[in-house]
């Protein structure tokens, strides 16, 4: 079930590619670098058809029919764009599709069939919804026919599952001529039938997911899966990989080839958004390759009212997958059999290499952004062109001459069968469902926290003793650092129940015993193999060789694997990646985890749009684990706050867990509850920083065979108290501190541990034990204006039975803490005092 390493990834094929006769002669050359200046891809010839100096100075001497033919290859409606490829064997390859001869051909009568009903497809709903915002694929629709040939060709190979992504230009137009929607689904959405169902919740059509099946002209099927989006455009793609991973490895041995991702982009987002350049980075670094991503630009040359040359300062959108040597085939979208043979190429590619390839498309916009705007207003002149130019399908049955009667009565059924959806999706009482899930997905549920659902998550001595046993036996010639040497030998102590287990051990006790039962357990972050704060060190390197060593894997049973990565230096890209393996992997512990806490800011489209509202928008659920440590300890702004009140405030219907343990078994049970039980909801965890090996948060290892994880720790020491001190994370440690040096009995200390879905029976019951204590205080490190304190203050005050709440906290601030040691020092005793005063 090992998906082959990174290396292996692009592997050398076992029939590499001779270079042709030509390879080295200097015309041959110019053309295979430059000729793609100067192609014929452009429908409505915007883009200048350059001649590269190198070109015309060679050509002067060349023979007639030898420029012709690499015209014909270069220059023609499809191109490619290779120069950039360090490997020769690529090169090669591109070389002999491009310069040979193309026999595939197409079926005219079936192409022009599909480029005819999505056309009026798209005219019918703008005629019949004028002024429901969607975004048309007019000027486009040769994108429905290459994906057409890119499913064709992966369904006659190897191919069994093409998973996709993209954004809403022409998004309904796919859902019903690729995926293979029923049109009669798509206009209940656009109906809006059934309103009530989804008060406060749902997305707009053009954002929902859908599966389907595409059968082949040959008999064979692909199954279909459209990824569910939000408008952020291309925050999409690294979920799109993340899922396609772990679809791949539940495949098997053949995962790679079996399952092919396919990337739909626009240019201007393409050429504009940075996530779109980090999830590229990852497609060849081993803990997130996923044997190459077909990638798609629907190149309209123009974004929202923006034309090229505001856009990107290439020559093309495309370019910016040069540094991650892609290959770009640069195709006419109007041109059915350029079209077919760019998909053939692409898929043929990607199976061969394991690698990316880009398919540009360039074609044009028919209407504005948005069918409700004017686009003559901003771009006159481009306008005027598409004025002038008709639909694809009318020039192609002009093109080829067919039947007029023919063609009639082919327009004449789609409009009669559109006619009738139209009036199936009205009389629809309730909305369609346009996809399947996983049977992987059965057992799991989400909707609201059911406390009776809970599982054991305590483990027997003899697990535990399992996991000490494998840090214990590294093989024979391991060469050892000396310093990892101490640290194994400190937490097999710990396992061994010899001295309090720190949360390295903790985790690692829970990791282990996942792998034995069974589960996958897969972690990535920067810097996660060892821990931001050397407190993990799950990956021990040779120092004489280097290689790496992953103790607890042998553990692994079953299914089971166990998957921990160091990221690279990216946030979104890596953390969409993981919410999207957890997508198709949700029998499993995945967990991203940040360097220092607030680094999630760099993902907070991911953690807004998919994983606080995918539930709520789309009805998907996931099980992503996000570790952010967090904790006030004079370490400045940046390295303080994972700004837990931001998380807070996305909380709501249950959609998510936010806890903040403030023991090594309480974070134990915490993880292992996230994969037993059945609830299934990303969970955020705040983890500590300079408390990852104080004694104060350490547990004996009798607290993992026994108990569970607590949402709420009581103080069992204070009988009758004056006062109830509530707080979350280390805090509690320091303020239990101070109460023994004041050798106060009157003071509770209480840890609410889970903050969302908020612990109310628990705190309930614990201010009643205390009800003698007239004064209830929140303390916080937090600012005013930051932490918890407003998430918690009207559940408090509902609790508090008419007794005074109070808050200590710091003065509200635009930045999160003092850069300044000393002032934070300063500031932590004096918050501290106030608490007990």
């Amino acid at each position: 079930m090992n998906l082959p390493s990174a290396r292996a990834a692009a592997p050398t094929v076992e029939d590499p590619t001779p270079p042709p006769e030509d390879w080295h002669d200097p015309l041959a050359v110019a053309y295979r670098r430059w000729g793609h200046l100067a192609a014929a891809v452009d429908p409505l010839d915007r883009i200048p058809r350059l001649v590269h100096p190198d070109i015309a100075e060679l050509e002067k001497d060349a023979p007639a029919e030898r420029v012709e033919a690499l015209r014909r290859a270069y220059c023609g409606p499809l191109t490619a764009d290779f120069a950039h490829l360090s490997d020769r064997e690529r090169a090669c390859w591109l070389v002999r599709q491009l310069e040979g001869h193309d026999g595939t051909g197409i079926d005219r009568t079936r192409a022009l069939r599909r480029l005819l009903e999505a056309e009026l497809f798209e005219r019918f709903v703008h005629r019949r919804y004028v002024g429901s915002k969607r975004y048309s694929l007019e000027g486009a629709a040769g994108l429905v026919w290459l994906l057409d040939k890119l499913f064709d060709t992966a369904a006659e190979g190897a191919g069994r599952i093409a998973m996709l992504a993209m954004s809403h230009r022409g998004r309904l137009t796919v859902m019903v001529q690729n995926i293979g929607i029923a049109p009669e689904a798509v206009f209940a959405g656009l109906e809006d039938v059934d309103p009530r169902s989804i008060l406060g919740s749902g997305d707009v059509k053009y954002h929902m997911g859908a599966t389907g099946v595409h059968r082949a002209p040959g008999g064979h099927e692909l199954q279909l899966h459209l990824v569910s989006n939000p408008s952020h455009l291309e925050a999409v793609g690294s979920v799109l990989v993340g899922r396609a991973r772990a679809r791949q490895i539940r495949a098997g041995e053949r995962g790679i080839e079996q399952v092919l991702p396919i990337w739909l982009h626009g240019d201007a987002a393409f050429a504009g958004q940075g996530i779109t350049s980090e999830t590229i980075n990852l497609s060849r670094l081993e803990g997130y390759h996923c044997g190459g991503t077909i990638h798609v630009i629907v190149n309209n040359l123009i974004g929202f009212t923006a034309e090229p040359e505001e856009l990107h300062s290439s020559r093309w959108a495309a370019d910016a997958v040069k540094r991650a040597e892609i290959p770009i085939l640069r195709v006419h979208g109007e041109d059915p059999a350029a079209l077919a043979r760019a998909a053939r190429i692409a898929v043929q590619y990607r199976q061969r290499y394991h690698e990316d390839i880009l398919v540009d498309l360039i074609a044009y916009r028919r209407h504005g952004h948005s069918e409700v705007e004017d686009p003559t207003t901003t771009s006159p002149k481009l306008y005027a062109l598409v004025a002038d130019h008709p639909p694809l399908h009318e020039r192609l049955a002009q093109q080829w001459q067919a039947d007029p009667a023919w063609l009639s009565a082919q327009k004449e059924e789609v409009e009669t069968r559109l006619a009738r959806a139209q009036d199936k999706g009205r009389a629809s009482q309730h909305r369609p469902v346009l996809r399947r899930l996983p049977a992987y997905w059965d057992r799991y549920v989400g909707g609201q926290y059911d406390p009776d659902g809970e599982m054991d998550t305590s483990i027997t001595v003899e697990r535990i003793e399992a996991v000490a046993q494998t840090l214990e036996e590294l093989p024979p010639d391991f060469h050892i650092h000396p310093k990892i040497h101490r640290f194994l030998d400190q937490r097999i102590q710990m396992l061994r129940g010899q001295t309090p287990l720190d949360f390295g051990s903790a985790e690692a006790a829970a990791f282990g015993s996942l792998l034995a039962e069974g589960y996958l357990v897969r972690l990535t972050g920067q810097d996660s193999r060892r821990g931001t704060f050397n407190h993990r060190n799950a990956a021990l390197v040779d120092v004489e060789d280097g290689h790496v060593e992953l103790p607890l894997a042998r553990l692994a049973t079953g299914e089971a694997r166990l998957e921990i990565f160091d990221s690279p230096l990216s946030e979104a890209s890596v953390l969409g990646y993981e919410y999207g393996f957890s997508r198709d992997w949700p029998d499993g512990l995945v967990v991203w985890e940040a360097q220092f806490g607030d680094f999630a800011n760099e993902a907070q489209v991911i953690i807004d749009q998919f994983l606080a509202a995918g539930e709520d928008k789309w009805r998907l659920l996931s099980g992503l684990v996000l570790l952010l440590p967090h904790g006030y300890e004079g370490q400045g702004p940046e390295h303080s706050s994972a700004r837990i009140e931001r998380f807070l405030q996305l909380c709501s219907e249950h959609n998510m867990q936010v806890c903040q343990p403030t023991t090594a078994a309480q974070y134990f049970h915490l993880l292992r509850r996230q994969v037993l039980r059945k609830w299934r909801k990303p969970l955020v965890v705040f983890t500590p920083k300079g408390m990852l090996r104080s004694k104060r948060a350490a547990s004996t290892r009798d607290e993992l065979v026994r108990g569970g994880f607590r949402a709420v720790l009581t103080d069992p020491e204070i009988v009758e108290a004056d006062r109830v001190l509530l707080c979350t994370g280390k805090i509690v440690h320091e303020l239990r501190a101070e109460r023994a040096r004041r050798e106060d009995s009157r003071t509770a200390i209480v840890a609410i541990e889970q903050l969302y879905p908020f612990p109310e029976a628990e705190v309930h019951a614990e201010l009643r034990r205390l009800a003698t204590a007239r004064k209830i205080v929140w303390v916080q490190e937090e600012p005013a204006n930051m932490g918890a304190l407003a998430f918690v203050r009207p559940e408090l005050q509902r609790l508090c039975g008419g007794r005074h709440l109070t808050s200590v906290k710091r003065s509200a601030s635009a930045s999160p803490a003092t850069g300044s040691t000393k002032a934070h020092r300063l500031e932590q005793e004096a918050l501290i005092r106030l608490a007990f005063s």
